[in-house]
């Protein structure tokens, strides 16, 4: 038998309300309509197989592949329980588990399958087969994402599941369980008060949804360089299951995509949408990554590669006022009269907060790329610990820098579209003027602030760009 398929692809959330309350609120139940039609299409295309790539299972070492034939459990969502449980007995193809992994090692990936009672089944991945299998008739495999792979290891993933498909005769269907934006409401809301989180957020969604409408599914995987130094998600995992429904289609740019229905939930962008293999006439894929067939076991995952890696290591989750090996010390930032924090920003390298509020104005002190929490450096750092200098990108950088201001402003309640003036610091006046310019005008440039540039020896940490920001302070309560 060697006359195997993949007939469909589905993008579905992985968040719990679509099951247990869709009722709550419009959206959910829209999403969960959205859920009961995917399966009635699957069911009715005659699919023996669902794959299922959830981004709420991540894996260290290497691919993990439920192998159990028959797991049973509650899943009780660890930020979501007060929503209730959600019982699960599952037909798992445990031949087919077994041949994947087998397929994995043969190209180059560190893999193995689970087989354990009890071992639990992450939430995305039970709402997926909850909704899309409700009478449990096809069998599935469940796979982890790896939170270190980069686009050639989930791409040849992705080719060693099609081996599989391919030499076993099945009519197979890829899910990715995820969400778009992955922003979410750090405190209870109401349901009737859901809604995405930022608009940045819901631009790019809804930029994402256009692409994949229009079945260009490899131009997602190609855009996903860019939302990540936009939008608030984890860069590497975020875009992971793109990469691999990508390869699972032959990184295809021509299928027939249709959104079905597209919603917030608790913030966080939720979508389900199918991509049907029928070529659509958009055009000729444009897929410009190295065809990997094997894993070679380089993923280069951080900007900057070593130095990057290293960076991060030095800084990462420091204590107010401790010394790092790279760079200055980090600090809690201060709290005073009118002070503005916030832990969606990086760190400040002082004893200073990272806005203040006087009167209808609001200050920020200086702003640079770092990332919070990681103090990764988008664009990858100007220098190693050594001071030897690194290739870096500025747009990156400079993308960067706007998105830390827009967290400041939104945690005092405003947006970007206050800023009034801005003076920028670049340490490489002539290299990088020309790309932070064009990273201006496609952001602050609309807004219209005035702006003052100066070229300066360096910066505390190994930065490009800094910007100094006065914006207008949002209406006092």
């Amino acid at each position: 038998m060697s006359d195997g398929e993949l007939i469909g692809s589905y993008i579905v959330p992985v968040h719990p309300h679509t099951v247990l309350a869709p009722e709550q609120n419009e959206g959910w139940g829209r999403l969960r309509d959205a859920y009961d039609l995917a399966a009635q299409r699957i069911k009715d295309s005659g699919a023996d197989l669902l794959i299922i790539y959830s981004t709420t299972w991540p894996s260290i070492i290497g691919h993990q592949i439920i192998s159990d034939p028959n797991p049973e459990w509650v899943m009780v969502d660890h930020d979501f329980h007060d929503l209730g449980s959600i019982p699960y007995s599952f037909n798992v193809d445990e031949k087919f588990a077994h041949e994947w992994n087998k397929a994995n090692e043969k190209r180059g990936l560190k893999s193995r399958t689970i087989s354990y009672h009890g071992f639990p089944i992450d939430v995305g991945s039970v709402v997926a087969l909850k909704l899309l299998n409700p009478d449990n008739t096809i069998p599935a495999v469940i796979v982890s994402s790896n939170v270190y792979a980069n686009r050639s290891e989930t791409t040849v993933l992705a080719k060693a599941c099609m081996d599989v498909v391919k030499a076993t005769g099945r009519k197979a269907v890829a899910v990715t369980a995820m969400s778009l934006s992955n922003r979410m409401f750090t405190t209870h809301i109401e349901p009737k008060d859901d809604r995405i989180h930022s608009l940045k957020d819901d631009e790019w969604n809804r930029k994402i949804l256009e692409f994949l409408g229009e079945g260009r599914l490899e131009d997602v995987g190609q855009l996903s360089r860019t939302i990540h130094q936009q939008i608030r998600v984890n860069k590497v995992v975020a875009f992971k299951p793109m990469w691999w429904l990508s390869g699972m289609n032959q990184n295809r740019n021509d299928l027939t995509g249709e959104v079905l229905a597209y919603e917030a939930i608790h913030g966080a962008g939720g979508a389900v949408v199918h991509l049907d293999p029928t070529p659509s006439g958009t055009g000729d894929k444009e897929y410009d990554e190295d065809d990997v067939e094997y894993f070679a076991g380089e993923r280069n995952v951080l900007d900057g590669e070593a130095a990057q890696a290293d960076f991060e290591k030095d800084n990462s989750e420091p204590h107010a006022g401790t010394t790092q090996n790279s760079g200055p010390a980090l600090w809690d930032p201060t709290e005073n009269k009118g002070s503005v924090n916030t832990d969606a920003a990086p760190k400040p390298v002082g004893a200073y907060p990272h806005a203040r509020r006087v009167g209808d104005l609001l200050y920020l002190s200086g702003v640079g790329p770092r990332q919070p929490g990681t103090n990764s450096i988008p664009g990858g750092p100007i220098h190693d610990g050594n001071g030897t200098p690194l290739n870096y990108d500025i747009k990156a950088q400079t993308h960067a820098v706007i998105q830390n201001i827009t967290r400041i402003l939104e945690e005092a309640g405003g947006s970007i579209d206050d800023v009034l003036d801005v003076t920028s610091f670049l340490v490489d006046m002539d290299r990088d003027f020309q790309g932070y310019n064009e990273v201006w005008a496609e952001t602050l440039g609309h807004v219209g602030p005035t702006r003052t540039t100066l070229a300066i020896r360096a910066l505390p940490t190994p930065i490009a760009v800094e910007m100094k920001v006065i914006a207008k302070a949002p209406a006092m309560d």
